[in-house]
């Protein structure tokens, strides 16, 4: 009587469950690990590809940079063109008042000094309109802020560094000086010519009478 076969380690070995069923044991799957080289050049690639991604966004950034610039530049010579448009456009009315005027038949001197202070009257509302306002000057303190001294004449009807005389009106615009006023300006009589202000061992001097 011939004796069984002992089993081999190549047979398959199997479990019985409760049931009587044979049950396969799972086979363990050996993971190869990644070459380091290899995963080095995949996160290489990535951090290229986002670089790429940046440069882009930065010269499209650049780009609107540069667009924005130019149009701010054009707009700004724009600005400087017709920055004055305003203000002649309120000249061109008075110019055409002007017009009517010359253009009168047989204007006698009463006509067209009415007509003169008429134009005078819309040219002073236009400079109220934009804030234009006059120096007050006769009878007031010498400023040298606001007034610009042609020259000083000795008086006794007035006191020291008084503005006597208002030879053309200073303006300001919006509070700042857009044209001093031109005047002359009192000093006590016998001392010497000088600038208002000055001490009486100051250098500067001025002609007493105006050039």
């Amino acid at each position: 009587m011939k004796k069984p076969e002992n089993d081999t380690p190549e047979d398959k070995v199997t479990l019985s469950g409760d049931a009587g069923e044979d049950l396969p044991i799972e086979d363990k799957t050996v993971h190869e690990e990644k070459d380091p080289l290899e995963a080095l050049g995949e996160q290489l690639a990535e951090k290229e590809a986002h670089i790429a991604d940046l440069k882009g966004e930065v010269l499209r950034i650049k780009a609107d940079a540069e667009n924005y610039k130019k149009r701010m530049r054009k707009e700004k010579e724009e600005f400087a063109l017709f920055a004055n448009e305003k203000i002649l456009k309120e000249l061109i009315h008075i110019k055409d008042n002007l017009e009517r005027a010359l253009a009168a038949d047989n204007p006698t001197a009463e006509t067209l000094r009415e007509g003169v202070g008429m134009i005078l009257k819309q040219f002073t509302a236009l400079m109220e309109k934009e804030k234009v306002e006059a120096i007050e000057a006769t009878g007031k303190p010498f400023d040298p802020n606001l007034h610009e001294a042609l020259c000083r004449v000795e008086t006794h009807e007035h006191e020291e560094n008084t503005v006597t005389e208002e030879y053309s009106r200073g303006y300001t615009l919006n509070g700042r000086i857009l044209r001093p006023a031109k005047v002359v300006v009192a000093k006590a009589p016998g001392k010497k010519g000088g600038k208002p202000g000055d001490d009486e061992n100051g250098e500067a001097s001025a002609d007493d009478e105006p050039a």
